[in-house]
């Protein structure tokens, strides 16, 4: 058993501290007067009032050294969706989060925070104003959904007052905003590579993209409202701008904004999801000779071509969520942090 150390109310932990999200939320963090311990498998920033531990998540005793003297805990670790590589979702998002569990109990943790997605209810088909009592997805599309479902049932599972343990999962979805190493970057990248004349689909799908700062918010909101009496114990919550927007509409704002031209032309939406299918299958049956990872995968398609936006009204009622900064603030806010990648640059 670990030794326990009195922990403070404002002293907390945030696991992938190091990644997007997690470098927003330990900057909000400090801004509010908390003193934080990072754990993460890499440091890429110093900031006064953080404590990095660098180490593996799977590491219970690495963990044990980080939680000490903490009552709160964020957990945001998980690998990128884009990654495609199960063994790693498996190894971050289930084991991690087992080894996560355990520590946070043997150190005396009063409350765990998961950062969780929207998509552990999609399955590739239309989802319009979705409400936190949809299913689980029983066909995942993608390991990084199979395994965030798995990830997020742990958590709630673990939530007992009785033991002393509070947990909640925020439900995020479409994360955008300054120093994204995802969205932004590759589609600039694919733009300039002549790659985003095409629109797969009609181009009228509806769906939420939600500003980093928002999804911060819900966060320090959740733990906050995190007690024994809340009716958010063991729950999930979507957290969005509430603000749903055409897919390629938005994707046409960042790439204007940047100087580069919007696509144009149309794609039917069964062919497109038909050969990701396609090539996806390849790439199974290929992988043990090579390591070919096709660009349009099931999912990626799925959430190009499908309505998916989710219903913020149960945050809302019990942790009085409202998105911070509007949609069209946060495109400006994520285009003009980017001007190296503006065409030209």
């Amino acid at each position: 058993m670990a030794t326990r150390v009195r922990p403070s109310n404002k002293r907390c932990a945030v696991i992938g501290g190091s990644g997007f999200l997690g470098r927003h939320l330990v900057e909000k963090l400090v801004e509010r007067g908390y003193t934080v311990s990072v754990f993460d498998i890499r440091q890429c920033y110093e900031m006064p009032g953080v404590t990095f531990h660098q180490g593996d998540l799977c590491d219970l005793q690495a963990l044990l050294l980080a939680l000490k003297g903490t009552s709160l805990v964020f957990h945001c670790a998980s690998p990128s969706p884009a990654s495609d590589d199960r063994r790693l979702f498996e190894k971050v998002n289930i084991q991690g989060t087992k080894t996560v569990i355990q520590a946070c109990i043997e150190v005396g943790i009063q409350k765990l925070v998961l950062t969780s997605s929207a998509s552990v209810v999609f399955e590739g088909t239309d989802i319009k104003n979705g409400s936190e009592d949809l299913p689980y997805a029983k066909k995942p599309i993608d390991y990084y959904t199979m395994t965030k479902i798995e990830q997020e049932k742990l958590v709630l599972e673990a939530c007992d007052p009785k033991k002393g343990l509070l947990t909640v999962a925020i439900r995020p979805h479409g994360i955008f905003g300054p120093r994204d190493p995802q969205l932004v970057p590759i589609l600039v990248d694919t733009a300039r590579r002549g790659k985003m004349k095409f629109i797969i689909g009609d181009g009228t799908n509806m769906v939420d993209f939600t500003f980093v700062e928002n999804v911060v918010h819900g966060h320090i909101l959740a733990a906050e409202h995190l007690r024994t009496d809340s009716p958010i114990c063991g729950k999930p919550y979507h957290i969005t701008n509430d603000e749903p927007i055409r897919f390629w509409g938005f994707m046409s704002e960042v790439l204007m904004g940047l100087g580069y031209a919007a696509p144009r032309y149309h794609l039917p939406y069964t062919l497109v999801y038909a050969l990701a299918i396609l090539l996806w299958l390849l790439s199974v049956v290929l992988s043990p000779l090579t390591s070919f990872k096709p660009t349009f995968t099931p999912m990626r398609v799925a959430l190009a071509g499908t309505h998916h936006y989710y219903s913020c009204a149960r945050a809302k009622e019990d942790m009085g969520y409202k998105p911070l900064v509007s949609l069209k603030e946060g495109i400006k806010r994520t285009v003009e942090s980017y001007p190296h990648l503006r065409k030209n640059a």
